[in-house]
């Protein structure tokens, strides 16, 4: 199959999606239209916690540390693949320790969470790119480093140990799937269902510590997270970084895939109130906005509309088995947390792209398959 080129093209009364279906685009329209106030819980602010967080120089972490460093001494506990730390404002902060460590290695890892109050696991092989190149790995890492975690934590007296897994669990098509969905372990040899189903295993090895040894778990499946800091194999940062300097921006597949995307901003706030809610205890939440929604394809047409980028969007072969819709349900996090995402896609892609473009000299190169 050849790549093709389309020309950049966008009708500015409906912000995109000129490549999908009239049905196709009401059933995307129909999610931007609710309204919503956000309430707040009956929460307590983080102080004086000794707080360890496996994946921590990653995009979510970094961005999590920074609403907790000044009143928490946190260990960041990554093997520094990908590494979002070294532009943050709290980088020499007196209480933050960086230790360089593998999740594999559990002795290490528990002479490295002695003591801590919180447990923040996020350490995972995560991206499609990762997973094709190493199934081993992604297995290894994602389902034994989180055993080794929770054991970690089964002889901690925890606050609170919060497990991330992934949207991904649901499957190729997640309408507006709640917390008990059924989820869906897919074909055996497929990249993506190799991720996948280690997160779900994952899950499933949380939940029973918490039944079995009754360590105060609340596990989280985020939906499509982008923001400032983002590296890696993130659709909007890639689509953000090539629009603002009129690169070609590739789409694997046709691009109908329908995602929902949430500022990272919203993500933070909901991981908070997981620390901080009683309520959360022995929970799973899904954390997105489902108002935010697009395919793939308008994703990048939106993105070159707000930045007014004369980028092209060129499609190619699709790698792998892709998830074909994916929106969350989101009511468990509103009625238990009082949570309920806030930016809209617009003005995140705004918010992102500021930040890359003062940052740009500090960035990774993309993945090659993103590249020329």
């Amino acid at each position: 199959m050849q790549a093709y080129s389309k020309s950049f093209a966008v009708d500015s009364t409906t912000g995109g999606d000129a490549h999908i279906g009239q049905d196709r685009f009401l059933f995307i329209q129909s999610f931007s239209t609710e309204k919503f106030e956000s309430k707040k819980g009956d929460s307590v602010m983080i102080n004086g916690k000794k707080i360890f967080i496996t994946g921590g120089a990653g995009f979510i972490c970094s961005t999590l540390i920074g609403k907790l460093i000044e009143r928490n001494d946190v260990i960041i506990y990554d093997n520094l693949d990908r590494n979002s730390i070294n532009n943050k404002d709290y980088f020499n902060h007196s209480n933050l320790r960086l230790i360089k460590g593998d999740v594999l290695d559990i002795n290490k890892l528990a002479e490295s969470a002695k003591d801590v109050d919180i447990i923040i696991h996020a350490a995972a092989i995560a991206g499609i790119d990762n997973t094709i190149k190493s199934p081993v790995r992604t297995m290894r890492v994602n389902m034994l480093g989180t055993a080794n975690v929770l054991e970690i934590a089964k002889n901690n007296k925890l606050e609170r140990f919060i497990d991330f897994s992934t949207s991904e669990v649901f499957g190729s098509h997640a309408f507006k799937v709640d917390e008990i969905s059924e989820t869906s372990i897919g074909a055996v040899g497929e990249a993506r269902w190799t991720y996948a189903v280690s997160k779900l295993a994952s899950e499933h090895l949380t939940y029973s510590y918490y039944k079995e040894y009754q360590i105060p778990i609340v596990t989280i499946r985020p939906f499509n997270i982008y923001g400032p800091g983002q590296i890696g194999e993130g659709a909007i940062q890639i689509f953000i970084r090539k629009a603002l300097k009129n690169e070609d921006i590739y789409i694997f597949g046709d691009g109908n895939q329908i995602r929902a995307w949430c500022y990272i901003d919203d993500m933070i706030e909901c991981i908070l109130l997981c620390l901080e809610h009683k309520n959360a205890i022995g929970e799973s939440f899904n954390i997105g906005n489902a108002r935010a929604v697009t395919t793939i394809y308008g994703l990048a047409q939106i993105v070159c509309r707000v930045l007014n980028s004369k980028s092209n969007i060129i499609f190619k072969p699709e790698l792998s088995a892709d998830i074909e819709l994916r929106i969350p349900g989101t009511t468990k996090a509103k009625d238990l947390l009082g949570f309920q995402a806030q930016i809209d896609l617009d003005d995140g892609i705004r918010r992102t792209a500021e930040w890359y473009q003062a940052h740009f000299d500090e960035m990774p190169e993309l993945p090659k398959m993103f590249q020329k």
